[in-house]
């Protein structure tokens, strides 16, 4: 089902988390109420993120619930308090829309990230002029000064693949978009030099979806798999379709991307030969 954004997808993650402890507990509602001393309502205002929680009340109800992992139980206490936090695209909160947003926020929380994409690089993995030449190609009445905030908030983005715990990256790319113009050529020369470098990263996978292969059938818009590093946490899915983008959270949904992702790791390339394909990219480009 789709992730509004108001509450913050913060609120969503925990309620959500305390949804399924509750419900793996084999507890109901008002067993949960009765725990806290309350009204059944209030529960459920707590599990629609409607309604925030006290710590102790969060520490009863884990008690309830039996989880007693120490390591659990801080990670499920340090999301409470960071979902009363604003992150740093709150500053772009009138440069960027709600949509984007949202994504920026379970993205920057995600420990590991698994990205299909069909037309485009990912933003994670985009030069700066690539994504300039993307912008202005999306949208023609761009000023300079919306392109300038754009790269900004990528530039911040990005950040996520360094420093001392840099989450896990796994991309796989059709490999059309190889040799999608995207900008003057330099451009797109510059796009595909910096998919080499970034793919030597230690935490970065990267692959080609060659375009003979039969499952290029199956994907039919880029998804993204962004998951979480608390054990009690279930992965969310971003899905770019047709009507829109829709955010999957339910098990019975993400772990269907998952399964069409693990088709897709083993039909597309392994590290050496993808990159192989990107600098046949490269020469062919620079023969033309």
């Amino acid at each position: 089902m789709p992730i509004t954004h108001n509450p913050t997808i913060r609120q969503r993650r925990l309620a959500r988390t305390l949804r399924d402890l509750r419900v793996a507990a084999g507890l109901k509602h008002s067993d949960a109420a009765e725990t806290l001393g309350c009204a059944e309502s209030k529960m459920t205002r707590i599990e629609n993120a409607q309604s925030g929680i006290r710590l102790l009340d969060l520490r009863a109800l884990l008690d309830a619930y039996g989880v007693s992992d120490k390591t659990q139980r801080a990670e499920i206490e340090n999301l409470a308090k960071d979902a009363r936090k604003k992150g740093w695209w709150a500053q772009y909160a009138n440069a960027v829309d709600s949509a984007y947003a949202a994504y920026i926020a379970i993205e920057a929380d995600s420990s590991e990230i698994y990205d299909a994409e069909t037309n485009l690089i990912p933003g994670l993995l985009q030069t700066p002029a690539y994504t300039e030449a993307v912008i202005k190609v999306q949208n023609l009445d761009a000023t300079q000064e919306h392109i300038n905030i754009q790269l900004k908030v990528r530039e911040e983005r990005r950040k996520i693949l360094t420093g001392d715990s840099p989450i896990q990256l796994w991309v796989i790319l059709s490999e059309p978009i190889l040799r999608h113009r995207v900008g003057e050529p330099h451009v797109m020369r510059e796009q595909l030099e910096h998919l080499l470098t970034v793919s030597d990263e230690p935490n970065i996978e990267l692959q080609i979806l060659p375009t003979e292969s039969p499952i290029n059938a199956a994907v039919s818009s880029p998804f993204v798999i962004m998951s979480f590093p608390s054990v009690s946490e279930s992965d969310v899915v971003y899905a770019d379709l047709h009507k829109g983008t829709v955010y999957y959270e339910e098990p019975s949904d993400t772990e269907k991307y998952r399964t069409l992702f693990r088709r897709l790791n083993v039909e597309a390339c392994d590290v050496a030969k993808s990159r192989a394909l990107i600098r046949q990219a490269i020469e062919e480009m620079a023969g033309k």
